[in-house]
């Protein structure tokens, strides 16, 4: 049986909220929030991958472990490895690594078991999930990140051939193809241990630079990845997934409790 961790990646700066996994959300923090979510819902161990030394005090009062990391690591990536290297400095604890975000308020955290269990049953070095695109003015929005890869009717599960920002792929002949589905990459990771080290010792690849997306230097690099199909991520469907505006922190404190 595989020895599992939940990171959750969580700093101060944010230029649009800022301080908010700080934010009180009906008597508790964002973070505590996002902990307790995780906590009930993943039998693994929980550590909050902390950039900033409020982060960790303001865990020490819940009880959360939490590691303080570098303020300067450029993201959530880099900064669960660096939690990970001194949680478990001689990679002999763990084998899978989660990646959940510390402001995914109103995110199941039972989205990342099947990943897990695809990790384990296939050996990928990264498992991630997606949603099929249902409106149109998305399949052509930069911000929506296209997974490229050959699902076959019936199938939910396929290696990821490419990330991009464009509406891809383009479908040629829609008669002779078995669907002209996109599908959007939900930022949900879990990594194999080895995996997530040898990710941020790699230096970020052209196509990465280009398309400002770190998961294409894991593929630039020959390392595998798979995404599974979901249909919704959200605890609560009237509260969205996240917050990133002060219009989403209003939402969430009708609905999150």
């Amino acid at each position: 049986m595989s020895r599992v961790i939940t990171l959750m990646p969580v700093r101060l700066a944010a230029t649009r909220l800022p301080n908010k996994p700080l934010l009180d959300v009906n008597g508790k923090s964002v973070i505590r929030h996002v902990y307790e979510n995780v906590k009930k819902a993943i039998n693994t161990d929980i550590a909050v991958a902390a950039g900033d030394q409020a982060i960790v005090d303001e865990c020490a009062k819940f009880g959360a472990t939490a590691v303080l990391t570098d303020p300067a690591l450029p993201s959530g990536t880099d900064r669960i490895a660096a939690a990970l290297k001194v949680l478990d400095p001689d990679g002999s604890k763990y084998d899978i690594v989660v990646d959940f975000q510390g402001d995914n308020l109103n995110v199941d955290p039972k989205v990342n078991l099947p990943l897990i269990e695809m990790v384990e049953r296939t050996g990928c070095d990264i498992a991630t999930c997606g949603m099929i695109i249902q409106n149109e003015a998305d399949k052509t929005n930069p911000a929506i990140v296209k997974i490229c890869m050959g699902l076959k009717p019936g199938e939910d599960e396929a290696r990821c051939l490419y990330f991009t920002r464009a509406a891809a792929p383009f479908t040629r002949d829609p008669a002779k193809s078995p669907t002209q589905d996109l599908y959007h990459h939900i930022g949900i990771y879990v990594f194999r241990a080895p995996s997530l080290h040898k990710m941020v010792s790699l230096e970020p690849g052209v196509l990465e630079r280009r398309e400002s997306l770190e998961q294409l230097r894991a593929l630039e690099n020959g390392m595998t990845i798979r995404a599974k199909l979901v249909s919704d991520i959200r605890l609560n469907k009237n509260a969205p997934a996240d917050i990133n505006t002060p219009e989403d922190y209003e939402l969430c404190k009708k609905y999150i409790f």
